[in-house]
């Protein structure tokens, strides 16, 4: 691949969103980040091309469900980072177009499995 994909990465806690976004660069992704539901938004208005969305839902209201049906609707595959394996969780991340649901913590190489997957790499 000559372009390195975007990822989109949320995470409202940036300690958390640097630490993942630091990673994917190192994996070979190009990162955007966004720790508000105003930064999402405009990431997903801006210009670049996002391959991916990996969207911790932790910290963020249900408002967070609009932005992953947005992402759906542009195509855009989201995987979705949740603090508990929960049937509900597992159905709104489903019902409002994610990909896939990861549960914290996070093993790398399993995601990076999940990248792959929703990318087509």
């Amino acid at each position: 691949m000559s372009a390195k994909s975007i990822v989109l990465v949320v995470d409202s806690n940036r300690s958390n969103l640097e630490l993942l976004s630091q990673q994917l660069e190192q994996a070979g992704y190009e990162t955007l980040v966004a720790a508000s539901l105003e930064e999402f938004d405009q990431a997903i208005r801006g210009k670049e091309k996002i391959a991916l969305s990996l969207i911790d839902i932790s910290g963020f209201d249900r408002h967070i469900w609009e932005r992953c049906e947005q992402l759906s609707k542009l195509k855009t595959p989201c995987i979705v980072i949740s603090p508990q394996r929960s049937p509900a969780v597992q159905r709104e991340s489903m019902k409002h177009g994610a990909s896939g649901l990861l549960v914290k913590p996070l093993d790398f190489k399993d995601l990076l499995e999940h990248i792959h997957t929703a990318l087509g790499d």
